[in-house]
């Protein structure tokens, strides 16, 4: 019985190591519910995420070519996400409040090596123009 002893011992760390790397190995989980400022001062609030990955929100720019005053204005989109553990693609729309436009971003959540999590988007924004005429300045 005493010989046993190590046996088992090196039976449960030899069970016990693939579990331990393979916890290391995931990616952390990066989560859209909250707020977010981006490197221009504008700020995003995203409310819970659904079980089908859709969300609401609101977005307060910092920055507009309208001369009107700006105002938080509404954003809902929606995320993809594969298993629990990545780190998700989303897109969402915002509809401005203070200007006749339009804005989607798409966009993934990452976390770096200090654990930080960064959205990285990319937008285009689609303003009203009278006529079909005008559309090529419209976005």
């Amino acid at each position: 019985m005493v010989h046993a002893t190590p046996f088992l011992l090196v039976l449960s760390l030899a069970i016990l190591a693939p579990v331990l790397s393979t916890r290391k190995s995931l990616p952390p989980q990066c989560v859209l519910t909250g707020r977010w400022i981006n490197d221009l001062g504008s700020n995003m609030t995203i409310m819970a995420v659904n079980e089908k990955g859709e969300f609401l929100g609101s977005y307060h720019t910092a920055v507009t070519a309208s001369g009107n005053e700006i105002k938080v204005s509404p954003l809902q989109g929606s995320q993809h996400r594969t298993d629990k553990n990545s780190q998700a693609t989303f897109g969402f729309t915002v509809n401005w409040s203070f200007s006749d436009s339009v804005t989607v971003f798409t966009g993934q959540c990452f976390v770096d090596e200090e654990g930080k999590e960064i959205l990285k988007t990319m937008w285009l924004l689609r303003s009203h123009v009278d006529s079909i005429k005008d559309d090529w300045k419209a976005t």
